[in-house]
């Protein structure tokens, strides 16, 4: 039965990642290949550290997976938050779709502001 759950998982996770690879092929614009990276791969690679976990049955081993999934989930958006804040200071250019931009409607990150620091 742990085979079978072992299998399950490691091909979703596999799966996850494989979805993330197509998505910096097909999204249209940075943002959008920011987006479907990180959340496609932080799934993929907690989904093998699951795996990885359940396998090997030392305490050392499941402590690090979970170690590793735990500071995965935390750390990923953060940085993917700021890189992508980043990418719009620098004004990279958004997809023509793009329909719903909050921070241009606000002027929370008005760079050519002279008392703004970016």
């Amino acid at each position: 039965m742990i085979d079978i759950t072992l299998a399950i998982l490691s091909t979703i996770g596999a799966l996850a990642i494989l979805f993330a690879s197509i998505g910096i092929l097909r999204m249209p614009d940075f943002y959008l290949r920011l987006s479907v990276t990180v959340k496609a791969a932080t799934l993929g690679v907690g989904l093998l550290l699951i795996c990885a976990a359940m396998t090997f049955p030392d305490v050392s081993v499941t402590t690090k997976a979970i170690a590793i999934g735990f500071f995965l989930i935390l750390t990923a958006p953060v940085a993917a938050h700021m890189i992508g804040r980043a990418a719009y200071i620098q004004r990279v250019k958004t997809w023509k779709g793009t329909t719903l931009n909050d921070l241009e409607k606000e002027g929370e990150l008005d760079c050519r502001k002279e008392d703004f620091w970016c």
